[in-house]
């Protein structure tokens, strides 16, 4: 959500776009630093989740991650002639627990810097921090707090979760932008907040629109007591949730998102550097060019993807212990 449909027309004389944070922005010291600690986190997240994670989480993280993937192909329009998109990370934390969703919001990045070419490689420590961790740590901490009060509460601190999510990361690209000498603090601190303040809404809308309709469908997944975790019909509900968000991406406003358009006000818009190579670029299948079927047909592969990626990485992860111990 931090970035969004940003024009390299003025770098390489191609039209491509990008979502998370481009290479260019951010120091290669700063870049660096952001690795360092996403891996650290994610080593802990590795660590917490040997041994835990039970067969039946495997396609719920599947289709978590295949939605919030589909999720962040949409931008939605917002005051000021902006758009935004779901970053999803509280809703992961909510339904799948922090370490899981770390797992889950990390294989959603990868895939779209990797595949896509959504975000640069460089950075993409930091965008998984911006996006994937800090979101979860927040949406976990704060919902879980309220566990065993009324459905409404917790709907209610669920959105303000998601929204402080967004707040948390948009902070911490404001921050990493002025430690790389990008934009002055004092400049590019309240673009990021103020224009996130309002995406962030949104985010918290499709949160709770989420959780509502679990806690009505499938209470289970929420681990609600009296209730079972709801059966394998609830895989064919989220892939068919995950289908219709995927037919609407093309629909996606084509508004500046969050740091596009803070970096177009502040002058430092060119300072993305260009894909060293390119796959599925702006999330479209080069030969069919930029149509809908070649959204719809990109978004499909990358869910997949996403899907595969989560099931061999808990696959790996459930076999370490008895690596460990052999």
């Amino acid at each position: 959500m931090f970035l969004a449909a940003v024009p390299y027309d003025n770098l390489i004389g191609v039209e491509q776009h990008f979502l998370h944070i481009p290479d260019g922005f951010l120091s290669i010291g700063v870049s660096l630093v952001c690795w360092a600690i996403t891996v650290i986190i994610l080593a802990v997240a590795i660590r917490r989740t040997e041994g835990e994670l039970a067969e039946r989480q495997i396609p719920l993280m599947g289709v978590m991650a295949a939605f919030i993937f589909a999720a962040q192909m949409i931008n939605f329009p917002v005051a000021g002639g902006t758009s935004g998109h779901m970053v999803g990370g509280a809703l992961a934390a909510i339904t799948l627990g922090p370490w899981a969703a770390m797992l889950v919001m990390t294989a959603v990045i990868s895939v779209q810097a990797l595949l896509f070419q959504d975000g640069g490689l460089l950075v993409m420590g930091a965008n998984i921090l911006n996006m994937g961790l800090i979101t979860v740590v927040i949406g976990y901490g704060l919902y879980r707090a309220v566990q065993g009060q009324s459905t409404a509460v917790r709907l209610s601190v669920a959105g303000m979760a998601a929204w402080l999510s967004v707040m948390a990361g948009a902070l911490l690209t404001g921050l990493q932008l002025w430690l790389s000498g990008t934009s002055p603090l004092t400049i590019v601190m309240p673009a990021m907040l103020g224009i996130h303040a309002v995406i962030g809404i949104g985010e918290a809308l499709i949160t709770v629109a989420a959780l509502a309709f679990i806690l009505r469908t499938r209470p289970g997944l929420l681990g609600e007591p009296g209730t079972a975790h709801g059966g394998r019909g609830w895989i064919a509900v989220g892939g068919l949730a995950t289908l219709a968000v995927l037919l609407l991406a093309p629909l996606a406003s084509a508004n500046p998102d969050g740091l596009e358009w803070v970096a177009e006000e502040l002058g430092f818009l060119e300072a993305g550097l260009e894909a060293p190579y390119e796959i599925l670029p702006d999330y479209t299948v080069p030969f069919l060019g930029e149509t809908a079927v070649s959204t719809i047909l990109a978004g499909i592969v990358g869910a997949l993807v996403v899907v595969g990626v989560i099931v061999l990485s808990v696959k790996w992860v459930q076999r370490r212990p008895l690596a460990s111990n052999s």
